[in-house]
């Protein structure tokens, strides 16, 4: 059955490794190191290695002030690149016609760490600090009033898998003619509450994170926020498949089998007409931990067999960037496809080259692997959330 096209129009980009689509683009392609650092005040007891995004956000407007939090000044930033092409949409189909879909996990929560803190110390709150900054509603409602949008608007928080389902949720909206566009995205922030989550479950590494390394040890949280244009008009990259299940195989441990994530894959083959061997490249989640890289590893192994794809995981170089993750990722994708940002290489997979023996083997990109050369590319994307809930996307490039 044919469908009409969605394609992915703009990005706008703010990670560990750099803000703005140029500055990211660079440091993705020559595995930069400069992401990961350690802070001494996010943990209890020790310091810990995270990715945080290191530049200065610059402030909201006074009209915004309700919802001012380090996560929507994150998606700020992201959202300041594609503000042209957001206003461009906005003034030829009308701003009811635009829908905006975000992913988060953390939301303000960072921000409401710092009020309570104040109010355990002094017994009173922030006079700029309101409920609704912290809120999972909070970073969509923001987007829509950023923009002066009045379509649909709402958040999706499926933990890691949060910015990568906004692309279908987009498709379906604009296919099904509620709107003409959408701007999607997600955005997660640092704070202690979900760092001290994750050590509890013991899971942080001590050192950066080592993906699919048969010395890997645990993972590394990062932040970030990523923003794309979703529509109908012709642009470079399109959105070609998307693969969604929901497992539901344990509260936080991913299937051993790999099974959800190897239906995902294949539903976002089916969906975008392709067979394994079209895929150019595979962006794997690849967070580091024992149990998600063992389990992937079993999925890219049962779905793309003895096909030598190139693969790797981009958070040896941000850290995992939680609800932000699959939407940064993405954004990944979009800058090695498209035109303007070309290098000749993909993503770089950033670890110690020990190989894992009790694994499939997978085929890691390193400093030698070019970009396939071939007519028409398409790259997959991996984003695994707690409770089983896998999405790939598929990007294409004519």
């Amino acid at each position: 059955m044919m469908v009409d096209p969605i394609y992915i129009r703009d990005c706008g980009i703010v990670t560990p490794i750099g803000s703005g689509k140029a500055n990211v683009a660079r440091a993705l392609f020559c595995g930069s190191p400069e992401g990961i650092s350690s802070q001494y005040d996010l943990i209890t007891g020790g310091s810990v290695p995270v990715g945080a995004v290191k530049d200065r956000l610059p402030s909201l407007s006074p009209a915004l002030l309700d919802l001012d939090c380090r996560n929507n000044r994150l998606m700020q930033v992201a959202l300041s690149e594609i503000a042209p092409s957001i206003s461009e949409a906005v003034s030829l189909y009308g701003s009811n016609r635009v829908a905006v879909i975000m992913g988060t996990s953390t939301s303000g929560i960072a921000d409401g760490e710092e009020a309570y803190t104040l109010y355990k110390k002094e017994g009173r709150w922030p006079e700029a600090f309101h409920y609704k900054q912290q809120e999972l509603s909070g970073l969509s409602a923001f987007v829509s009033r950023y923009f002066g949008i009045t379509g649909p608007s709402y958040t999706i928080a499926t933990a890691c898998s949060s910015s990568a389902k906004v692309f279908a949720s987009a498709r379906r909206l604009i296919r099904a003619g509620f709107v003409d566009a959408a701007i999607v995205g997600g955005a997660d922030t640092l704070c202690h509450m979900t760092m001290n989550g994750f050590n509890a479950l013991e899971i942080l590494s001590p050192q950066r994170c080592n993906p699919f390394s048969a010395n890997r040890n645990g993972i590394t949280i990062g932040e970030g926020a990523a923003a794309f244009l979703v529509g109908r008009a012709p642009s470079p990259v399109e959105l070609l498949g998307v693969g969604e299940t929901s497992d539901a195989y344990h509260l936080t441990a991913p299937d051993p089998t790999g099974k959800g994530a190897q239906a995902s894959m294949m539903r976002a083959l089916c969906d975008a007409q392709l067979e394994p061997k079209d895929i150019a490249y595979i962006n794997l989640h690849g967070t580091a931990s024992t149990f998600n890289d063992a389990m992937e590893a079993l999925a890219v192994e049962a779905v793309f067999g003895e096909t030598a794809v190139p693969c790797g995981s981009t958070k040896g170089m941000t850290g995992h960037m939680l609800g932000a993750t699959g939407g940064c990722e993405a954004a990944f994708l979009w800058l090695t496809m498209h035109p303007n940002y070309k290098s000749g290489h993909l993503p770089l997979h950033l670890w110690d080259g020990v190989t894992d023996s009790s694994l499939p083997k997978l085929h890691f990109v390193d400093l030698e692997t070019g970009l396939p050369k071939k007519a028409r590319l398409a790259m997959l994307s991996n984003s695994f959330g707690f409770g089983g809930n896998n999405v790939s996307l598929i990007f294409g490039r004519n």
